[in-house]
């Protein structure tokens, strides 16, 4: 597919951010056509160093994590605290569509980088910015990572975790992506506005934001004190004993999902082995049998029930009866899933070094474009040089760049 064909072809954006939520935003443009220019410190962006925390090699040659979140972007490492970096800076916004940064709120002040700083001189830019906790209260500028300010602050980890037991472990990402792409569905409204009115915006969002969004229904729920649950629960004693996940006889986990207890109340019974209960009085109804206390027994005989029967035997009889389920998979595994092969989830990249792996591709596809193509991620100041060429830099100036260390470029 051309680059002619691609929505966001002629766009141009500029990244000064790190690790993951807004590199994230920045991957979708990418992937959609646009000229993303990533810039990163001489140092480089964390998120290169980060794969002995993932379980795997550290080798910048072969980094799926950023490669994941950068690819098809262009990369140039950039002193901007530097006279020299910082009009390298301004001359790449001058003709940018879009900014994206994910710098807390007084260091973009002080770098003078703040939104009301730059729209003077670039009226017509869509300005993004993500941060951990928002950009106004008494948190603002705190440190925020999804671990922190998602997991914990948004209240996934006070609440989605056995009663008596811990907090869950958490990953990276889980958070950020969420984040990212709430921030580019407001860029791509606000670059809609900038080019049919002529007029920039300021699109912004936060992890803790988003972690609350997500969970809207149960957090809008807990104004309820006097009804249901009060979180963290012990499943065992949960409503309804149909939105649980069950062990089998081999020790791997089904979640089940059946909202409307009472449609699915005979029909799952039987499947499972307990039709003598299909019609029972105390059981088949959710209001009754939750009124009654009875939650419990119901959850022990599905727990007894599932026990006696290996994954693959539950597998068909709960496809069969249209049963909804699915099987706990292992990461191992969703790197196999026929489904997910089926979906374009996944693309096999071959990097330089001869090693093969699968990467996951972003999940949005649009069927005239097809799927773009999966470029890795740039190594640490890869297009400077060509970057500076384009900004009107001359050869011996460019050197002279590269000599006084306000450009660097990895050697390895």
């Amino acid at each position: 597919m051309s680059e002619q064909k691609r929505p966001l072809s002629g766009v141009k954006v500029v990244e000064l951010a790190t690790f993951i939520a807004v590199p994230i935003c920045g991957r979708v443009l990418a992937d959609m056509g646009a000229d993303v220019i990533k810039i990163e410190s001489p140092a480089g962006d964390n998120l290169r160093y980060t794969a002995p925390t993932e379980g795997r090699p550290l080798d910048q040659h072969e980094n799926t994590t950023f490669d994941l979140e950068n690819a098809n972007k262009r990369g140039i490492a950039l002193n901007t605290k530097s006279p020299e970096g910082r009009e390298i800076l301004m001359k790449l916004l001058k003709d940018a569509d879009i900014f994206l940064t994910n710098w807390r709120p007084d260091a973009l002040k002080r770098a003078r980088l703040d939104y009301d700083s730059l729209k003077q001189d670039f009226p017509r830019l869509v300005y993004a910015n993500l941060t951990g906790y928002g950009e106004t209260g008494p948190d603002c500028n705190l440190p925020g990572f999804d671990f922190t300010a998602f997991f914990a602050r948004g209240g996934l980890l006070g609440t989605l975790y056995q009663k008596g037991t811990v907090p869950m472990n958490v990953i990276p990402g889980l958070g950020d992506h969420q984040a990212g792409l709430a921030l580019c569905t407001g860029v791509l409204a606000a670059l809609y506005q900038a080019r049919t009115t002529g007029r920039g915006e300021k699109v912004s969002t936060n992890l803790m934001h988003m972690a609350i969004f997500t969970q809207g229904i149960m957090v809008q729920g807990a104004q309820y004190p006097d009804y249901g649950q009060v979180y963290p629960i012990d499943r065992r004693t949960t409503t309804s004993p149909f939105i649980l996940a069950y062990k089998t006889k081999d020790d791997r986990f089904i979640q089940i999902c059946m909202p409307v207890y009472d449609a699915y109340y005979p029909r799952f019974m039987t499947a499972i082995g307990r039709g003598d209960l299909a019609e029972h009085d105390c059981y088949s109804k959710l209001a009754v049998m939750a009124a009654a206390g009875r939650s419990p027994e119901v959850y022990d005989i599905l727990v007894e029930q599932f026990a006696k029967k290996t994954l693959a035997e539950w597998i068909p009889i709960l496809t069969e009866n249209e049963i909804p389920y699915g099987v706990a998979q292992t990461w191992e595994e969703i790197l196999e899933d026929r489904q997910a092969w089926a979906t374009d989830t996944f693309y096999k990249m071959r990097y330089d070094n001869g090693h093969e792996r699968t990467l996951v591709r972003l999940p949005i596809q649009m069927q005239e474009m097809g799927l773009p193509p999966y470029r890795r991620g740039p190594l640490l100041g890869e297009d400077g040089p060509a970057i500076l060429k384009e900004l009107g830099y001359s050869d011996e100036q460019i050197a002279g760049l590269f000599a006084d260390r306000v450009v660097v470029k990895s050697e390895d």
